[in-house]
């Protein structure tokens, strides 16, 4: 077994004694001497202990995430470049642009969510798309302020973000990147961690470790080590497979790699897949975004997923592979039970295949929950509509989540509207008939009853809002999933 290495600040740090299920919050604080780093949830929602990982293979090249530390194994970070609140002030001892602006506009308070934020203005600061209030909403999406500071925060990320100034993080931008090598690490109460990068190391690890847990961003598998206390004893990591991190056309549609993050799925989706892209908008915030991946949402097969019931609408293709080649996958048959996949021993999902929606359609998704950001949903649903000439419905798919125990369409709704015209009094029928579909439960996030209603209206008012545009998109002004005219 190797040691794990990765720089620190520009400064490298070698590993070898540290269980591979600890956090780099952990490290950071507890032995690397590094405490801006702060600790306030330790699930991914305050964005406190937000840090800098410098990637080379960013849609639209090489550039800074910031990521949430507390779901960060060290291990995955091997190899990498990190940067804490510590390790962004220049040479001279003088301030990180991020930094001063923060500082000049009186945007820190109490100071503890301040080392998360001035990490997200970091990125932003070399960020060369945030050219509206939307996006730069978005980028401070996953930091909460405590003290009610958001206004000068917002105005300092105004000031430095695509400012991109000549500094060494510049320079590092331009770096060539070593492609990933091969690791395995072991240490601590034998737990092991392996990431290869080719299908045949992928799959000697699994045949040796039959039993060992896939993971790739760790968004949810973190929040097992942080509030489950757990200690895996073997992780595979899939993160460094380059055919499963790509996104490429395919004959009528669109190939998604399954470890591609969700905030380079979101950017190719805004065009490629708006519908897609309507649902990842809240998703979670960048920091989460930056770490998760399609293939961990579809995989984590909870029934309250937000992309499942997308892809069963836009009828997606699962593609899994094994060491003896790729088998397809519906959408529809992937979720067969509660919490489990149609995946078999030696297979991981691969990539997911969509394929390109007709032009005539009608497509629209939605998330129902308490809260705006960084929620789970009460209630999830992705319609498509396909109409002949006539107006009439040639086809189909109407998906939930939160409804039943895993992902679903809705049959008896779908066969109300299949062959008839696409009207206010079909639709309502249909809207009534989802109480055939499904029998929800009651829980902390919603009553059945509520969840009935809410699905019926969701139904209505998809037939509300596609009567002047068939793909409707969300404003760029702060909103919902549901567009309430």
């Amino acid at each position: 077994m190797e040691k794990l290495t990765f720089y620190l600040n520009d400064r490298r740090v070698e590993i070898d004694d540290l269980p591979p299920t600890t956090t780099l919050l952990g490290y950071l604080r507890e032995h690397a001497g590094l405490p801006g780093t702060k600790e306030g949830c330790a699930e991914g929602d305050c964005g406190a202990c937000s840090v800098a990982l410098l990637d080379p293979e960013m849609s639209g090249g090489p550039g800074y995430r910031t990521v949430c530390s507390c779901l960060l194994l060290l291990p995955m970070v091997h190899g990498r470049r990190i940067y804490t609140v510590e390790g962004l002030a220049g040479a001279d001892g003088g301030l990180h642009p991020a930094q001063a602006a923060i500082r000049d506009g009186a945007g820190s308070q109490c100071g503890y969510c301040t080392p998360g934020f001035a990490l997200s203005l970091f990125e932003a600061t070399y960020r060369e798309d945030l050219d509206s209030d939307a996006r730069r909403d978005d980028q401070l999406s996953g930091n909460l302020c405590r003290c009610t500071g958001y206004r000068p925060l917002h105005e300092a990320l105004a000031r430095v973000a695509g400012s991109r100034p000549d500094d060494r993080f510049r320079e590092r931008l331009s770096e060539e990147a070593e492609a990933a090598a091969a690791f395995s690490y072991r240490a601590g109460e034998n737990q092991r961690f392996f990431r290869p990068v080719d299908y045949d190391g992928l799959y000697d690890a699994l045949d040796t470790n039959p039993d060992a847990r896939i993971v790739c961003g760790g968004t949810d598998l973190g929040l097992e080590v942080t509030k489950g206390g757990k200690h895996h004893p073997c992780l595979v990591s899939v993160e460094a497979i380059p055919p499963f991190r790509r996104i490429v056309p395919i004959e009528g549609g669109h190939r998604i790699g399954s470890t591609v993050p969700l905030a380079d799925v979101e950017v190719f989706a805004r065009e490629a897949l708006p519908t897609l892209a309507r649902m990842l908008r809240f998703f979670g915030s960048r920091q989460i975004k930056h770490r998760g991946t399609l293939g961990g949402n579809v995989c984590n097969a909870s029934p309250v997923g937000d992309t499942p019931p997308v892809l069963l609408a836009l009828d997606a293709t699962m593609i899994a592979r094994s060491r003896h080649g790729e088998r397809r996958i519906p959408a529809a048959e992937f979720w067969p039970a509660y919490r489990t996949t149609a995946l078999q021993r030696g297979e991981v999902l691969a990539a997911v295949e969509i394929p390109r929606p007709s032009p005539r359609s009608l497509r629209a998704a939605y998330k129902v929950s308490k809260r705006r950001q960084l929620d789970i949903a009460t209630v999830s649903a992705c319609f498509f509509v396909d109409l002949d000439p006539e107006e009439r419905v040639t086809e189909v798919r109407l998906a939930f989540g939160g409804m039943a125990a895993t992902p679903a369409r809705a049959p008896r709704a779908e066969g109300l509207l299949r062959g008839e015209p696409w009207s206010y009094e079909r639709v309502a029928a249909a809207a009534a008939a989802l109480d055939e579909d499904f029998t929800p439960i009651d829980d902390v996030r919603g009553s059945a009853w509520y969840r009935r209603t809410v699905a019926r209206n969701l139904l209505l008012g998809f037939f509300d809002e596609t009567r002047e545009t068939k793909v409707p998109r969300l404003p760029d002004r702060p909103t919902a999933t549901v567009q309430v005219k």
